[in-house]
């Protein structure tokens, strides 16, 4: 099947919105029913209805497509297409009522992802692009920044919450960016810290332990709007590796040669 990216990633965006909706509606209700999954890892009943949601929406555009959701509430394979889904990237925030928190969606077509869209609902600002266009936030245009050094450089983070194994390099590594840029920043939503280096708010962005779903949507989009992605080897397993950086073209080579040095050792 041939797939029209732009006529698909256009109506995400419409679905994201929809859904986005529901969750504030929801959440405003403050009966938030919370399970945990792991150490310092929780679902809430409104993540996994969403994901219902969404995968509702989502099967007329596709209908031979799979999903790789976070909540696994339908775990079907796609020969060739796949959508990556996390109805809900940053629900600790989400829990205790703060912003960020995100949709995160991308279609993988074999091994290539052609659509990515981010709805932050905080700011209410969806970030959406598909292969051959361009990237967009609200409709507008976004580039990654043009900030030539790490040294004047605004980073984004994410904190391990259960893998504690790489805690000393990782605390080597945040030790040497506290101290060689113009700040690091934690936000809680590895989906909108990707969006945001997209459009050139952060420069650069890196973390481990991360899951496809928290990463596939935003690597699409900081790639498309100029940027490039990579793991901590500076290959390209970050959708499945579980480590990522994403910089603009000018930081990319010293934030990655750093990385590589501090986390690899």
């Amino acid at each position: 099947m041939q797939v029209d990216y732009q006529a698909v990633c256009l109506k995400v965006v419409e679905i994201a919105k929809v859904v986005g909706q529901f969750i504030k509606n929801e959440r405003a209700k403050n009966q938030l029913n919370i399970e945990t999954k792991g150490k310092n890892d929780f679902v809430t009943h409104l993540d996994k209805a969403s994901e219902r949601l969404i995968i509702e929406y989502l099967s007329p555009l596709i209908p031979q497509a799979g999903y790789i959701a976070e909540e696994a509430t339908n775990s079907t394979k796609g020969v060739t297409h796949n959508w990556i889904i996390d109805p809900i990237d940053g629900t600790t925030n989400f829990i205790h009522g703060i912003a960020p928190f995100a949709i995160s969606i991308a279609l993988q077509e074999n091994d290539e992802i052609v659509i990515g869209v981010i709805l932050e609902l905080g700011l209410n600002e969806c970030f959406y692009s598909w292969k051959g266009g361009d990237a967009f936030m609200n409709d507008i245009k976004i580039h990654v920044s043009k900030t030539p050094l790490v040294n004047q450089s605004l980073i984004a983070t994410g904190f391990p919450y259960s893998n504690y194994t790489r805690l000393e390099p990782f605390m080597t590594t945040l030790s040497y960016f506290m101290t060689h840029s113009q700040g690091l920043r934690r936000l809680g939503s590895a989906a909108t810290d990707l969006a945001y280096v997209a459009c050139g708010r952060f420069d650069s962005f890196f973390e481990y332990d991360l899951k496809p779903w928290d990463v596939a949507a935003g690597a699409f989009l900081v790639s498309q709007a100029g940027g490039l992605v990579c793991d901590f080897s500076g290959n390209g397993n970050f959708l499945w590796g579980g480590e990522i950086i994403a910089s603009n073209n000018y930081t990319h080579q010293e934030m990655k040669g750093k990385i590589m040095e501090l986390m690899k050792k």
